[in-house]
């Protein structure tokens, strides 16, 4: 005997966070790009844009990763900011106060793109069971007999 039931009911789990090499991975090839593309456009001497876009990138990587991810997106994205964003370009170097505050700003983003992801993700879950949970049912007893 064929049941016919309908397809999408019933609460859908919550999506996967990427694995965290594969966010690095997105670090490591994005943050270049746009420290390229930035250069070439406005210069080396806006290290305040650059921080900026590259911020952005952390929270777009972090909203799709781990909690754990977020400390390696946030090194890898400084490491470009440092060393290409900034004049001499290909020199690494650290200037305390300053590389902490973008360090730790590049974490924050990563970490509030991670937070917003989870929680939008924990909402819209909590929706569903709710939807689920909250429809009458009709009970075995209360069925219409044949009679």
């Amino acid at each position: 005997m064929i049941e016919w039931v309908t397809l999408g009911t019933g609460p859908k789990p919550v999506p996967r966070p990427a694995a965290t090499p594969l966010v690095w991975a997105g670090a490591f090839g994005g943050a270049p790009l746009l420290v390229a593309l930035l250069n070439t456009t406005v210069g080396t001497d806006r290290p305040g844009l650059a921080l900026i876009v590259l911020s952005l990138l952390a929270a777009a990587l972090g909203v799709c990763a781990r909690f754990t991810a977020a400390p390696g997106t946030a090194v890898l994205c400084w490491l470009f900011l440092n060393g290409f964003a900034i004049p001499p370009a290909g020199t690494l170097s650290w200037a305390g106060p300053r590389d902490t505050f973008w360090l730790a700003c590049l974490l924050a983003a990563a970490l509030v793109g991670t937070v917003v992801s989870r929680l939008a993700h924990a909402r819209a879950a909590h929706h569903r069971l709710a939807t689920v949970v909250g429809t009458p049912r009709t009970e075995p007893d209360e069925w219409p007999h044949a009679s």
